[in-house]
């Protein structure tokens, strides 16, 4: 009824029953064990016991399709909680009723009314049932590629439907933004990844076997959704798993949880000399072949050629004779274009063939050009190939411009409290943001432009880390977050990037009016005041926090007042190229430092203690840059620097993002 009414009323009493038996299933009578019904559970001791008792059974049914159908007509999450536990019980108890007695025994037990129970167990298992819960996924993973090379060997077409029915469930239920898949090794319930976040995610060899499936798959079928599945798995799965440029540095599980760092789980970073795990095996291998499935050859009296990932590369077609030369402008998030040129030459005139090139699910149709020789082509839709059949001379020259945009996407979790987890995408590349654990972002149903902006790259030259020298060693102006809060602290200098301790010492001077930045030919006044000449007045926005300001009361916030607001001035001390901070709201007034690991304060000129040495700061190049695909997002309580999880090294990050906040 209410199906067809949506009736509020109706809707009301709905949700009132099924808390009421919830309740009912929860009481301390029944012990947690999922039974719910009217009668004692003793009626099912006499069921199995072939002793007299009238169809319990019948009953159950009722209960257990009432609640199914509060699910798939009403969704209601907690009704679909309520039957699978009512399964579990009543499934035990069947399996105990074999192994104390027999088969036989079951089956006598069945001879009276059990109404539909085994319609609406079909019903939930076609709902909730996943093969792969609790197995070790990469026991099982090598068993399906093995499974694909039987199917090549033998033609066996069991083999394939098993490799495509298995990758199927794989990426609907159990498979990360990354691509990956896992969690501590193993897969659990499908479409419940949300409580699955933590450091032990997505075991590097996983990744190495799903692309051998994904690879399969795309041969068998030139389906471009595996091929897209490959881009994205070897861009976060694959690269992200080494330690920057550093040969030989191996991470086994690539965290997904908020406030997680790859440098910080069970394994954490391998050494060069020390480590080898599975991973580091598969690892190895997976950057050695960087490039074996780049191009596919399809051979016959048709020859044809598949382009099917965008990665610098040359490739000698020898059986046509033709050399395919492959160039990629480098991404950057203010140029949301990904830009590629394909050079095909032959080595005599007259080479007929077909060059495929994938445009991928995730470009946008709107803006997409090709041009073959200067002249435009007939664009495909995005999730197709685009096709050039010819005769191919010596100068042949393909270019394609693939629009690139944001987007979101649900974590498969279909819990309906789970919905506002979302990974943020720049077409294949998943964008991680800096934090150590906030990841409540302020969407707020707007459209992804409006939360989510390019970093400009000029913002670059606005970077700076302020540093001093103290006892021969070198502090840095540093952003401490803990559990009580954040505050302003000189740290030791951090040897290198890629650390959160970098991060944190990194800061852009976000310059406001008229003002110019100081140089080292300007001193300070004596008396331990500014210089009377303009100064610069500036933003201290924190790196890893855009639209942030360190306020005068050294707080942060998100306001661009007079309170948040530093004059750089030269620096008290009076040595070249160093500056002071002067409150803008307090003349004569400076952040001032007390030693490492001290929290800096506010001091005035004049006052107790004031040292202008301790007033004064060396702008050092900085600690941190953007990557050029960068993008500053809104948070309910700070902002986001978002970069893609693959240039990670040690720094604290999540991938996903609540969205609902």
């Amino acid at each position: 009824m209410w199906a067809s009414t949506h009736n509020g009323t109706l809707a009301g009493k709905m949700s009132a029953v099924v808390d009421a038996l919830h309740a009912c299933q929860q009481a301390p009578a029944n012990g947690g064990t999922g039974y719910l019904s009217a009668f004692p559970a003793e009626f099912f001791d006499r069921f199995e016991a072939i002793q007299p008792v009238w169809a319990p059974y019948y009953t159950i049914h009722k209960i257990m399709q009432g609640l199914l159908d509060q699910y798939t007509v009403a969704g209601n999450g907690k009704a679909l909680a309520m039957v699978v536990a009512m399964a579990g019980y009543f499934g035990e108890r069947v399996r105990s009723v074999i192994q104390r007695h027999s088969i036989e025994r079951h089956w006598t037990s069945l001879n009276e009314e059990t109404g539909g129970m085994n319609d609406v167990l079909y019903q939930l298992y076609a709902i909730t049932a996943d093969s792969l819960s609790d197995f070790h996924a990469n026991t099982h993973i090598p068993i399906v590629v093995g499974g694909q090379m039987r199917y090549e060997v033998t033609g066996d077409p069991l083999y394939k439907e098993i490799a495509t029915f298995f990758m199927d469930v794989v990426n609907s239920s159990h498979t990360y933004a990354t691509g990956g898949t896992s969690v501590s090794e193993f897969w659990f319930d499908p479409k419940r990844l949300a409580e699955t976040l933590t450091t032990e995610n997505e075991e590097s060899c996983t990744t190495y076997n799903m692309l051998k499936v994904s690879r399969h798959l795309f041969r068998w079928t030139k389906e471009i959704a595996y091929a897209d599945y490959y881009e994205r798995a070897l861009i976060n799965g694959v690269l992200s798993i080494q330690r920057g440029r550093d040969p030989g540095v191996m991470i086994y599980m690539l965290p997904q949880g908020p406030g997680r760092s790859k440098a910080v789980s069970y394994h954490g970073w391998g050494t060069q000399y020390d480590s080898f795990w599975c991973c580091y095996g598969t690892g190895i291998e997976s950057f050695s072949k960087l490039g074996d499935s780049i191009y596919f050859e399809e051979k016959g009296g048709k020859p044809a050629l598949y382009i099917v990932q965008y990665i610098p590369s040359t490739f000698n077609w020898r059986s046509v004779g033709l050399t395919v030369t492959q160039q990629v402008k480098p991404l950057s998030s203010s140029d949301q274009n990904l830009q590629v040129s394909l050079s095909i030459s032959a080595k005599t005139n007259g080479q007929y063939a077909t060059v495929n090139v994938r445009i991928p699910s995730w470009a946008s149709a709107n803006g997409a050009q090709a041009t073959l020789n200067d002249k435009d082509l007939q664009m495909a839709s995005p999730g197709t190939f685009l096709s050039v059949t010819k005769q191919w001379g010596s100068g042949g020259h393909l270019t394609l411009q693939l629009p690139i945009s944001l987007r979101t996407e649900a974590i498969k979790d279909d819990r309906p409290e789970y919905a506002t987890l979302q990974a943020v995408l720049f077409g294949p590349f998943l964008l991680a943001g800096l934090t150590t654990g906030d990841w409540d972002a302020k969407a707020g149903g707007a459209a992804i432009s409006e939360w989510i902006t390019p970093v400009p790259a000029s913002y670059n030259s606005q970077l700076v880390t302020l540093t001093q020298e103290s006892g021969g060693s070198t502090l840095v102006l540093s952003l401490l977050s803990t559990a009580k809060g954040t505050s302003v602290t000189m740290q030791p200098r951090p040897e290198g990037g890629g650390t959160d301790a970098a991060v944190h010492a990194t800061f852009r001077l976000v310059t406001q009016g008229q003002g110019a930045p100081p140089t080292g030919e300007r001193r300070p006044a004596t008396n331990g005041t500014a210089a009377t000449a303009t100064p610069a007045s500036a933003l201290i926005e924190p790196f890893d926090m855009p639209g942030m300001a360190v306020t005068n009361n050294l707080t942060l916030s998100a306001e661009k007042g007079p309170s948040s607001l530093f004059n750089v001035v030269p620096g008290l001390d009076g040595a070249p190229g160093s500056v002071s901070l002067e409150l803008a709201a307090r003349p004569g007034c400076f952040l001032i430092t007390a030693g490492a690991k001290a929290n800096v304060q506010v001091g005035c000129g004049g006052g107790t203690g004031f040292s202008p040495q301790a007033a004064s700061f060396a702008r050092a190049e900085p600690l941190r840059r953007y990557h050029p695909i960068s993008f500053a997002a809104k948070g309910a309580r700070r902002g986001f620097l978002l970069e893609p999880l693959f240039t990670l090294r040690d720094e604290f990050y999540t991938v996903y993002f609540n969205v609902g906040a």
